[in-house]
């Protein structure tokens, strides 16, 4: 008999060579239904381990992350096994777990069509049908590579080519089929439940748009019906709001293909509510004490060089010219950031300690690389504008200047709606890859602890990310996920222990002597286009009035209120209201269900009543029918709401 002691630290007695599975069935029947995985002494790995020694043991259900991934995993490998069933001449090229479910990537002649992925899901009822165990093995490096080669799994070749030396190259079998993986997977294909296939993409392989388009499968699965069927419905909400589609369809922004990926073209709706959110945000940032600059969308490598920008980032970059003679000839790049030009605006005068603080903000459109497979809508583009700035400070104001900034951009969040939607990271340097940074361990290491100490006296609740640091210095990013459930930077805060020193930045102190400043980046929005893409989806294309593009529709039911209703919407834009005359030459049901589609927050209808009587009736979009309201004390209500920018 050996000791299992269970993760909570109650022992049994079992029999050596004991499965995990039948230790997990001893422990609890529910338990023993749910279980996916098993942790042994810290050690992830299958059900159908056997024990054969005293040990620690943590039956894993689909509630943790390491059973969500080996259970979508292994419906992965089930996917690949019914596509490499039903086609001829099939390649595999990858097939991981996501945060949602799963995908693989096949080398097949041309497309999986919406009655592949039906036949592609009854063979992989069947497979699990099957029950068939799934097993593990090893092979030496060279006899890997045989072994793929006379699969013809070229793929998998040069996958095994690129491990390390010393690696483990392991594979799973089940039936018929094989597949490179390190694991872990369940131990039967009978323990999946419930799955879905729900769409097809192409995809380069590894993510290079210079290598071959691979057919994708995107599927997920619960271990049971009932989960499966919350996704489905919660994923069919989220395509309702996903703005590619509802963009679109509000006529804010379009894409043109000979025009490129990740440049959109902002209609004049869209361009409208940026225009709103830009004098919102350039306004509030003038009363907290900013200077606004405008600076050039590119420059000569050399500025790139003294940032190191040029060493760290140059794949981001848009390059006008030969980047290898950039030392022999003038090489221009489109800016991917603001900070190294804001920087000769502060480097134009010799500068006091009584002059610091120093806030520069800048409305700035900016240039970055994106590789095609990342653009996504407006979340993700090569041209965008931000609201971008520096803070130049001394040690001294570091940590109240911070928190300003913290405290701005949570006014931000707020106003929009958006607050409760983010959430925190503070990202560090990752020592075990320091040439990805400027500065000495040291350096980051004092920067990183007074950051620690400033977010612990802030109260903010956040979580840590090794590497996600900016190369020049620690930062505070404000995460948030799209209706999909990817995560993105909305706002980021960063402090800059190097840049001031490479570019000869130097204030008097006290003292008579020189010293270099600390530098804050920040955004107060972040993106303006992300910022939109988010709000689309946050409201469904609903927007609160005061960012409305058209905030109120005027409808006259019959052309003899047609000059009532016109007088109705002068008087509206001489308030500064967004509102729109419709007098075409339709019923006014239609009319009125056209507004409802385009989500205008306010419908005025005229008929001979409200015009004897100097009146409108009102329908709100989230009221409903708000009766007749006399012309000015509808206008005084709207300008209240838009003033105070209720959500």
């Amino acid at each position: 008999m050996i000791d299992v002691t269970l993760k909570d630290g109650s022992k049994i007695q079992v029999e050596k060579g004991t499965s995990v599975i039948e230790v997990a069935k001893m422990i609890s029947h529910g338990l023993a239904r749910n279980a996916v995985l098993a942790e042994v002494d810290g050690v992830v790995t299958e059900l159908g381990t056997a024990l054969d020694k005293d040990c620690t043991l943590n039956i894993l259900t689909f509630d943790s992350e390491e059973g969500k991934k080996a259970y979508r995993h292994t419906t992965s490998h089930i996917l690949a096994q019914a596509v490499m069933r039903l086609y001829k001449d099939v390649r595999l090229a990858i097939g991981p777990a996501t945060e949602n479910g799963f995908y693989y990537d096949f080398d097949i002649d041309g497309t999986f069509t919406s009655e592949d992925l039906v036949k592609i899901e009854e063979e992989m009822k069947k497979i699990v049908s099957e029950k068939l165990p799934i097993e593990r093995f090893v092979l030496p490096r060279d006899k890997a590579i045989e072994y793929m080669n006379e699969l013809g799994e070229t793929y998998k070749v040069e996958l095994i080519n690129d491990l390390p030396e010393d690696a483990e190259i392991s594979f799973y079998r089940q039936g018929e089929f094989v597949d490179l993986c390190s694991g872990p997977h369940l131990d039967n294909t009978g323990r999946v439940k419930a799955f879905k296939l729900i769409q097809t993409a192409g995809a380069y392989w590894r993510g290079d748009e210079k290598n071959k388009m691979l057919k994708r499968i995107y599927g997920t699965s619960f271990p049971d019906k009932k989960l499966l069927k919350e996704y489905l419905e919660k994923l069919e909400e989220a395509r309702k709001r996903d703005h590619n589609r509802l963009g679109r369809e509000l006529e804010l922004f379009t894409t043109v293909d000979y025009i490129g990926q990740g440049l959109p073209i902002m209609l004049p709706k869209g361009a409208k509510i940026l225009q709103i959110l830009q004098r919102f945000v350039e306004d509030e940032e003038e009363k907290r004490g900013y200077q606004i600059t405008k600076t050039p969308f590119m420059a000569k490598s050399d500025l790139y060089k003294i940032s190191q920008h040029w060493y760290h980032y140059r794949d981001g970059m848009f390059i006008i010219g030969d980047p290898e003679k950039a030392d022999e000839e003038e090489v221009l790049a489109l800016r991917p950031m603001t900070c190294p030009f804001q920087f000769q605006a502060y480097l134009t005068k010799t500068r006091s300690y009584r002059d610091l603080p120093i806030r520069y903000a800048e409305t700035s459109t900016l240039f970055r690389n994106e590789s095609s497979g990342e653009m996504h809508g407006l979340i993700r583009v090569r041209q965008f504008t931000i609201s971008e700035g520096h803070l130049i400070v001394t040690p001294s104001q570091l940590e109240e200047e911070f928190r300003d900034c913290l405290d701005l951009a949570t006014f931000m969040l707020k106003t929009l709606g958006l607050h409760e939607d983010v959430f925190f990271r503070f990202s560090k340097w990752d020592p075990e890859n320091k040439e990805k940074y400027i500065g000495s361990p040291e350096e980051w290491e004092n920067v990183q602890s007074a950051m620690k100490t400033i977010l612990d006296n802030s109260g903010l609740e956040y979580t840590e990310g090794v590497g996600e640091a900016a190369f020049y210095g620690p930062k505070l990013d404000i995460q948030i996920r799209n209706v999909h459930g990817k995560e993105d930077t909305l706002i980021t805060i960063q402090i800059d222990f190097q840049l001031a020193e490479r570019f000869g930045m130097v204030y008097v102190d006290r003292d008579g002597t020189k010293k270099h400043p600390y530098i804050i980046h920040r955004t107060s929005i972040g993106c303006y286009e992300r910022t939109l893409a988010l709000l689309i989806e946050k409201y469904a294309g609903a927007f609160p009035t005061w960012l409305a593009p058209v905030q109120v529709r005027v409808m006259p039911i019959v052309e003899k209120q047609a000059d009532y209703c016109a007088e109705v919407v002068r008087k509206l834009k001489a308030l500064g209201v967004r509102a729109e005359l419709d007098d075409r030459n339709e019923k006014i049901g239609y009319r009125i269900r056209e507004a409802q589609v385009e989500k205008i927050p306010y419908m005025l209808v005229a008929g001979d009543r409200e015009l004897e009587e100097g009146k409108v009736s009102v329908r709100s979009r989230k009221q409903g029918e708000m009766g007749s309201i006399a012309v000015d004390e509808f206008c005084r209500m709207i300008k209240e709401e838009i003033d105070e920018k209720r959500i």
